[in-house]
């Protein structure tokens, strides 16, 4: 095999349709492996609240648009609709569930070896790893976490307001998921507080080509520096647009500062003050899906992956090329990281003596 996608979402689908595109067989050079039951990769377990006027970056595939859906129609419902609709159009060879579980170089051969669960294996001179955030949530640990007793629940967990209608909810977090969780746990008749490590960093740039750009370049100099990239929300600040505004100057957007500790009943601040709560909802975020490269080495002593300037390629391994990973994390960036990839692995690929392109996988 020429070529093994790690991902199907929107990194890995742009790698899956540039790799066809300059000449890969599907099914006999490359294949793309995806670890859910159906298209729509990270958007497909979004919470039905998060509707498409209200999802921030969903950007077009390339080789076919991304239509304008009724805005209130449910973002996960969109994207796993186009995106099925994409493999569909360009026939990418795509196959699922397949979890992946390892990366390894094989003694024997230069390919990298990449295993599933189900005891499967493909050997590649090339793998392309877009696994993305999702399936990595983030909880960070404060004292007393054990002792309380109502729930507590990650970004990833959330299904809807109305199940906390009523309650007291402390929202833990400073991205756009916390701002959005805010509005819609008020909206249904719960009680918020809002706990920030910093003050909300809300802008009123436009949010153009240049910014995107400039979150690009600053994300992109801390992973060729081998660092872990930046959060979301550290590169980006908040949009304060009209419903966000309106949230501020309603007191439901209004951080009461840092957190503390936990207790039985609720949450202490920095400052003192304390809270009785129901639940506490942790909107604090994802980091890389990487636990299938580990048996590689690739981490640096920041604790990042060492990246080329070309922002995809892995310098501790030149046949690995890493999308959705720092500035390609975002829609838009892991479109055209998917591209960048795409065209690194055919590159590597060219430079191969002809012994070794072969084509085919083997099963372990």
């Amino acid at each position: 095999m020429k070529s093994v996608v790690i991902g199907a979402g929107q990194a890995g689908l742009s790698a899956a349709y540039w790799l066809q595109r300059r000449g890969l067989r599907p099914w006999g050079d490359y294949v793309a492996l995806d670890s859910n039951d159906g298209p729509g990769g990270a958007w497909r377990h979004r919470w039905a609240s998060l509707t498409f006027d209200a999802a921030h970056g969903l950007h077009p595939l390339p080789g076919l648009p991304l239509e304008a859906p009724d805005p209130a129609e449910p973002s996960s419902a969109v994207v796993s609709r186009y995106y099925g609709e994409y493999e569909r159009t360009f026939g990418l060879p795509v196959e699922r569930p397949v979890r992946i579980t390892s990366v390894t170089r094989p003694t024997d051969d230069d390919g990298l070896l990449v295993s599933a669960a189900d005891g499967r294996s493909w050997l590649a001179s090339t793998v392309i790893s877009a696994t993305g955030t999702w399936d990595r949530p983030h909880w960070p640990r404060y004292p007393g976490q054990e002792l309380f007793r109502g729930r507590q629940l990650h970004t990833h967990d959330f299904v809807s307001a109305e199940e906390f209608r009523g309650q007291r909810v402390l929202v833990v977090g400073g991205g756009t998921s916390a701002l959005q969780f805010l509005l819609q746990l008020d909206a249904a008749g719960a009680t918020t507080f809002w706990s920030t490590r910093r003050t909300p960093d809300f802008r009123t740039a436009p949010f153009d080509a240049n910014w995107g750009a400039d979150v690009e370049r600053r994300v992109g100099e801390r992973t060729r520096a081998g660092l872990p990239p930046l959060s979301v929300v550290a590169a980006t600040g908040l949009p304060l647009t009209g419903q966000y505004r309106d949230g501020i100057e309603r007191g439901v957007l209004a951080s009461l500062g840092p957190l503390s500790r936990l207790t039985r009943e609720g949450a202490v601040l920095a400052g003192g003050r304390g809270l009785e709560l129901d639940a506490i909802l942790w909107a604090t975020g994802f980091r890389a899906s990487l636990g299938h490269l580990a048996p590689l080495g690739l981490r640096e002593h920041g604790g990042g992956v060492l990246m080329s300037d070309d922002g995809v390629s892995v310098v501790r391994e030149p046949r690995l090329f890493l999308v959705g990973y720092g500035a390609s994390a975002s829609t838009v960036g892991a479109t055209r990281a998917g591209r960048a990839a795409a065209v690194a692995a055919l590159h590597r690929l060219d430079a191969l003596p002809r012994p070794e392109n072969r084509e085919g996988a083997r099963s372990a």
